[in-house]
């Protein structure tokens, strides 16, 4: 992932400084809880492979999802802030992690304040991606919203080095989808259609593929500006 341009390089010495900082790490199997919603998780992480998401669950089961995760994310650090556990992290594919201990984040903060910026850049990153769905559900329609998830997902994905010849893995059925716009299942999967019998995207064995970028880009209205190089931690 260092070698990735997507991520910021990283001297030797911050190397170094990382490397003491882990703990080690994890490997979470497809549909097995990384962050378990109702207990504090004494751990950070970084995910290293794999897709996972963030989600919160009401009273009556109702699930939203908050958001995807997926290869140099750094997940946890709400629960820093917060008197009781914000959300759960679910593996949607086998994921490998680099787990950090929680109990030594204000010592790197206070040690390593590069490191420490770094960390800050990553949780504003973050609070953009929550922003951007927050205008999703408010305001795009069903067939914009399904357009902006999809070209979201697929721009993350090859950015990081995850596309195949055009593809990239989409291990996410209409659940997650639903849970991730705020409709119905009924509503998605006439949404999904819609646009596939438009022949915007195709999705082959989870596999997801954009046919017509331009379109699917002005129906969701989505035009993100290149993203600078991320740092990986």
């Amino acid at each position: 992932m260092r070698c990735n341009p997507a991520f910021l390089p990283i001297s030797a010495e911050d190397l170094r400084l990382l490397e003491a900082f882990r703990t080690g790490t994890r490997s979470v199997e497809a549909g097995r809880p990384v962050i378990e919603e109702d207990r504090p998780s004494p751990q950070l992480y970084t995910i290293y492979s794999g897709w996972a998401f963030r989600y919160k669950t009401l009273s009556d089961g109702r699930r939203q999802i908050l958001g995807f995760l997926l290869p140099g994310d750094f997940m946890g650090l709400q629960d820093e802030f917060a008197d009781s556990h914000t959300h759960g992290v679910e593996a949607v594919t086998d994921v490998t992690l680099c787990t950090f201990a929680r109990e030594r984040l204000w010592e790197l903060f206070h040690a390593q304040p590069k490191l420490g910026y770094h960390i800050t850049w990553l949780a504003a990153r973050e609070e953009k991606m929550v922003d951007d769905n927050l205008v999703t559900a408010g305001r795009r329609n069903a067939a914009e919203r399904v357009a902006m998830l999809l070209m979201h997902l697929y721009r993350r994905a090859e950015r990081v080095g995850m596309a195949r010849d055009g593809w990239v893995q989409f291990p996410f059925n209409q659940q997650h989808i639903a849970d991730a716009l705020g409709l119905s299942l009924v509503h998605t999967n006439k949404t999904l259609r819609r646009l596939q019998q438009l022949r915007l995207y195709k999705l082959d064995a989870g596999w997801l593929r954009i046919l017509e970028p331009h379109a699917l880009q002005a129906l969701g209205d989505y035009f993100e500006r290149p993203l600078q190089p991320t740092p990986l931690i």
